[in-house]
């Protein structure tokens, strides 16, 4: 039975042929050259991102507060969305279209 040392001990041609004799990454420098920070968009979304960080994201309670509030809010604007295109589509087929044709108006003399 072969053991862990006739595996680690295979000929050198079998190596050389199989692997690569360079590594396929190159290495990156360790800095990288960085744009003027003050001014660029990256800096904004940056600074941008912090403060939300700082304002919603570190406590647990504010985040949960405003994931409900934001999915609430999507909740609100989705459904009337939704109810705009269904009543521009089917305009003329619903009963609150066609009601003046079936129900007559009468007028209570009091």
């Amino acid at each position: 039975m072969a053991g862990a040392e006739d595996f680690l001990n295979f000929p050198d041609s079998i190596s050389t042929s199989i692997l690569p004799h360079q590594p396929l990454l190159r290495q990156l420098p360790a800095t990288r050259p960085r744009p003027d920070r003050e001014n660029s968009k990256s800096a904004q979304l940056h600074e941008a991102a912090i403060m939300i960080y700082s304002a919603i994201f570190r406590n647990n309670f504010t985040m949960l507060t405003a994931v409900f509030t934001a999915g609430f809010a999507f909740e609100i604007g989705f459904n009337q969305t939704m109810n705009k295109i269904w009543d521009n589509n089917n305009r003329g087929r619903q009963w609150k279209d066609i009601r003046h044709k079936y129900v007559e108006e009468t007028e209570d003399d009091e």
